[in-house]
């Protein structure tokens, strides 16, 4: 079944935790029809929010996607919409949602305004380049404050926020807004809860206030397009509503303008008017650029069109294990078209892989449909082997799309079964989680025999351990949290290694001189951690062996010199060497640099790295003494102090280290009373007293 391109929408709903994006959702899926009864995050009943602990937690951990239909001006739409969280250990869950998605529809909460994940996922979505649209939720709370949220996001975010309504009444009274674009006042009718809206006349209250903001938008939208211009000198209101909508859309889609809607979802007002702005303002798959990748065969530059009849490219941006179907695979469609029970070639693995069945996706119910085309977001089941951010395409025209990239996990966590039953249970839920989450990774620790799971956060792992127990069945002790410290080189040395091994046949022989010194200011650690130079002239080591001796160098990075750490980066130029006609060989250049690593990297000042944490803590003025003094403690550095809704808001860098526990004491601090955030920043070089302890702990461990 081909649609029309033009009347699908692929959006994603993303904020700070707890501005209501689940709420917001459930009301779409309730208006949409495809709900009949409301579902509240704060019961356990939303949706999108299937898993348990979501439920029990209420807050959101996966990206659930949910295909729903709307009908405006005479159109019936086609929308995907991804229900993204909120909570900083999850961000990899808004990075890979905003990579496939159209458009963001942003909220903020009328009350807490611009929060420190509002901006976080606010820097992803600028670097997606994602149109959006900004609603202010919560508008029926104490201090609910529509202006103010719109100033913020114009200062903090530096976006130029347009109001395109303003509420009336507030707080208890909030009862509808007035309409910028028509010039008119609408009031939501709780009969239907809020499905229809009346029209009324504009309070005459805010007569002032609505000339001075409708001449604002309409100077936007008219400094944004000349043929408007004129028309806004001569006679502002000559300027006609489609006029006004049409250049608002080129704004937006250009990102030069933020519209900013408002309304209370848990009240079922101002929901179905921002969605007539998202069929309205924000794009749709055809209004996106080709989509570009290479051609893994030739490396060259190619892109594909947002049309049915190109050749079939998709991208795998969400792995889930579903209990009736076994793995699913969420894939966005950049063109051609999928049908089911046919293959595709995935150009990671360099495989075939066979899609058995296709599902359009509600939360975590599906239905079946035969195909799937350029532009829509669906689930494919029936595949080996698909990792996050692979593509799929055609095997007679591959390519390969843009793979996201993800942080490395900061904090790590000692694992064992408690039972042998649980033993061989464990390895296979470590590994099913393990493909749907790329930020969570898993190491066995040879000298220990322990098993260790890294990721992004105290809460992050709490809820995977979580998880074993009730998906897998399998019930582990844990140790205490770990840090996962990086270690770093600060000098230059020059070495010379020579390998050399008599047996009784064939010898071993591998000389190399090396430099090993700090990486260049412009080298891009995250594509590689090793700047390898190779300035061997007149075949002193011929070029077969080269790749051998990075590789060496390569393979150590993993394990440092200090604490067994591994090592951020680092620069080896091999300079000099030697070779045997006879004895040389790939192996023995590599056990030559795996031993110059050893060597060379401890008369280069090797120090500790420890992840610094950006933390935010939002706190009652009476307690603001007692949580600098016990941020001081804990090694704190003070970056500013700002005042939001009537609170105290202190921001600081804190090394995780010292942050272990530290939601339960700030609780005791302030009687409950203040909240805090937290997100990684940084590395930085720990303390001399911090790394003689961490090195004496891994030296302990060792030898014990």
């Amino acid at each position: 079944m081909s649609r029309d391109l033009k009347y699908t929408r692929n959006i994603g709903i993303a904020a700070h935790i707890d501005a209501g994006k689940t709420t917001t959702t459930e009301r779409i899926l309730y208006y949409a029809g495809v709900n009949h009864k409301l579902g509240e995050t704060h019961e356990g009943s939303a949706t999108t929010d299937w898993m348990a602990q979501e439920q029990e937690r209420g807050i959101t951990i996966t990206s659930a996607a949910v295909t729903v239909f709307w009908n405006y001006r005479g159109n019936k739409y086609n929308v995907n919409i991804i229900d993204t969280p909120g909570h900083v250990d999850f961000t990899v869950e808004v990075n890979r949602s905003l990579r496939v998605l159209d458009g963001l529809v942003f909220l903020f909460s009328a009350v807490d305004g611009v929060e420190p994940q509002s901006e976080t996922n606010w820097r992803l979505a600028d670097n997606y380049k994602v149109p959006r649209i900004g609603f202010v939720n919560k508008m029926d709370r104490s201090g609910a404050d529509f202006l103010a949220v719109v100033k913020q996001v114009k200062e903090m975010l530096g976006s130029e926020a347009v109001p395109l309504q303003l509420p009336i009444g507030a707080e208890d009274n909030f009862k509808g807004v007035v309409d910028l674009i028509n010039n008119r006042g609408i009031v939501w009718n709780e009969e239907d809860k809020g499905m229809t809206f009346t029209e009324v006349p504009i309070p005459d209250d805010m007569l002032d206030d609505v000339a001075q903001w409708r001449e604002k938008l309409l100077e936007s939208v008219a400094s944004y397009d000349e043929s408007l211009m004129e028309k806004f000198f001569d006679d502002p209101n000559s300027i006609t509503e489609r006029e006004v909508l049409d250049a608002l859309r080129k704004a937006v889609l250009d990102n030069s303008i933020v519209p900013m809607v408002c309304g209370s979802s848990f009240k079922n007002k101002g929901v179905q008017t921002m969605l007539d702005f998202v069929m309205e303002l924000l794009p749709s798959p055809m209004d996106q650029e080709a989509v570009k990748g290479t051609n893994p065969r030739t490396e060259e530059e190619i892109s594909r069109k947002p049309d049915v009849k190109e050749p079939f490219a998709a991208l795998a941006f969400k792995i889930a294990t579903d209990p009736f179907v076994g793995r699913l695979c969420f894939i966005r469609v950049y063109s051609g078209n999928l049908e089911a029970g046919s293959y595709v070639y995935n150009s990671r693995s360099d495989n075939k892989e066979r899609i058995s069945r296709i599902f359009q996706m509600h939360a975590n119910k599906q239905n079946p449909i035969p195909n799937i085309g350029a532009g829509d977001i669906g689930a494919v089941v029936g595949f080996k082997d698909i990792k996050t951010g692979d593509t799929l395409c055609d095997e007679k025209n591959p390519i390969v799309l843009e793979s996201m990239v993800f942080p490395e996990p900061v904090i790590g966590l000692a694992i064992e079964p408690k039972t042998q039953a649980d033993v061989d249970k464990l390895g296979v839920a470590l590994g099913k989680l393990a493909e749907e989450d790329p930020t969570f990774r898993v190491q066995s620790d040879e000298e220990t025999g322990q098993t260790v799971i890294s990721g992004m956060g105290e809460l992050h792992l709490d809820i995977l351990i979580d998880r074993l127990r009730r998906e897998f069945k399998v019930e582990v002790n844990q140790g205490a949290p770990q840090v996962a410290y990086k270690e770093s080189i600060t000098g230059t040395t020059q070495h010379r290694e020579v390998y050399k091994k008599q047996t009784g046949g064939r010898g071993k022989f591998a000389d190399i001189q090396i430099v090993v010194s700090p990486v260049d200011a412009d080298w891009d650690v995250a594509k590689s951690p090793l700047q390898f130079v190779n300035e061997i002239v007149g075949g002193a080591i011929p070029k077969e062996y080269i790749p051998s001796v990075q590789k060496g160098f390569e393979g150590s990075l993993a394990n440092g010199v200090l604490a067994g750490y591994p090592l951020s980066s680092m620069k080896v130029r091999l300079i000099d060497g030697s070779f045997h006609a006879v004895d040389s060989d790939s192996l023995s250049f590599e056990i030559a640099a795996r031993t110059a690593f050893r060597e060379a990297v401890p008369k280069c000042r090797p120090v500790l790295m420890e992840p610094i944490m950006k933390i935010e803590v939002l706190t009652p003025e009476e307690n603001m003494g007692d949580v600098m003094g016990d941020l001081n403690r804990r090694r704190g550095q003070l970056q500013g102090i700002d005042t939001r809704a009537g609170s105290q808001v202190i921001k600081a860098l804190v090394p995780l280290s010292e942050m272990f526990g530290y939601v339960t004491q700030l609780r005791t601090i302030t009687s409950g009373r203040a909240t805090s955030t937290m997100e990684f920043d940084h590395y930085a070089e720990a303390p001399k007293n911090v790394q003689e302890e961490v090195i004496a702990k891994a030296k302990g461990k060792v030898n014990a």
